[in-house]
């Protein structure tokens, strides 16, 4: 059996940023750390915080007063920081660059009197914050077919802004069919979905049509990971989304000749590395890495976390 690991594959910088913001705030303030929905979107990662005590929250009613608080990598809507002020807690902001860049669009085109259309899929964390930022100012569609419902007065100024995890080719149908509807509409100078989301998908897109059969690694809640089972799906490969190596079917590989691994942007390489070590075990399997593009951006930790490192004794 022949494997090709794509490559890009895994942690984005923005992943990398708020994994080591959490594992660092543990070592500076202690395991007694709460976290405003998971990290990021991924079962393992979330899994090795909550066995070293962290405590992954839904609602900030659940955090002590005066608590350490860290906000994951999709952002969170003014609100909620609000909300921690009042309850005096110490927060640490984890959210991926690239996601802040999103609210701060959203914040100028409400400022300047654009109704803003947000592609996006509903209840996905990083659209909940971005709406937060004028919630009376945008409007979410998710298809096509949610543009062909909108309905706007004439003369309305529009704006529109994307999720940054989303399928490319997606979004680029449901942006074609809002320039048909309102041709003025406009948009940020620079797009809004990662550079890392772009990169695995365009992977998949070059590598799967070579294969018998996908593996993508990644939680199900991920819509990145997801993205890159839908497009090798789309190719007419089969594709399964997996946490790790224990979700593998051995009958999945009958007839198999050659497969693509990846994985989403917040899916760990180790759990890469099982499933490639199981099939060398179980098929004999011959391992090829194939790089389609280069990363090499790397994200700051957030400056409260910074302070926190002067501040605490070596």
């Amino acid at each position: 059996m022949k494997v090709f690991l794509a490559n890009p594959r895994g942690f984005c910088a923005g992943v990398n940023m708020a994994i080591e913001c959490l594992d660092q705030a543990i070592q500076i303030c202690g395991p007694e750390i709460y976290v405003y929905h998971e990290i990021v979107h991924n079962k393992y990662v979330v899994d090795r915080f909550t066995k070293q005590g962290v405590k992954f929250v839904n609602a900030l009613a659940e955090v002590p007063e005066g608590a350490f608080l860290l906000y994951s990598a999709h952002g969170v809507s003014p609100q909620v920081r609000s909300e921690a002020r009042a309850r005096r807690l110490k927060t640490i902001d984890a959210t991926c660059p690239l996601v802040t860049k999103v609210h701060l669009e959203a914040v100028r085109f409400a400022k300047q009197g654009y109704l803003i259309i947000l592609i996006g899929h509903e209840g996905h964390d990083e659209v909940i914050g971005t709406m937060g930022e004028a919630p009376e100012r945008i409007l979410l569609v998710d298809s096509p077919d949610d543009v062909d419902r909108l309905e706007i007065a004439p003369g309305t100024k529009l704006a529109y802004l994307t999720q940054t995890t989303l399928s490319v080719a997606e979004a680029d149908r449901v942006i074609e069919r809002l320039r048909e509807r309102f041709p003025e509409i406009t948009c940020p100078a620079k797009e809004d979905i990662c550079y890392a989301t772009t990169n695995r998908q365009e992977a998949v897109s070059e590598l799967a049509s070579h294969v018998d059969l996908v593996l993508v690694l990644g939680s199900q809640n991920s819509s990145n990971s997801q993205r890159l089972k839908e497009i090798a799906a789309e190719l007419g490969k089969p594709a399964y989304l997996i946490d790790g190596v224990g979700e593998i079917q051995a009958d999945w590989f009958e007839g198999v000749q050659s497969l693509l691994i990846t994985a989403g942007a917040s899916a760990p390489e180790v759990v890469v590395q099982e499933c490639v070590e199981y099939l060398r075990q179980r098929f004999g399997a011959v391992v090829d890495e194939v790089t389609i593009r280069t990363e090499d951006v790397h994200f700051s930790l957030p400056r409260e976390l910074r302070e926190l490192q002067a501040t605490t004794p070596v």
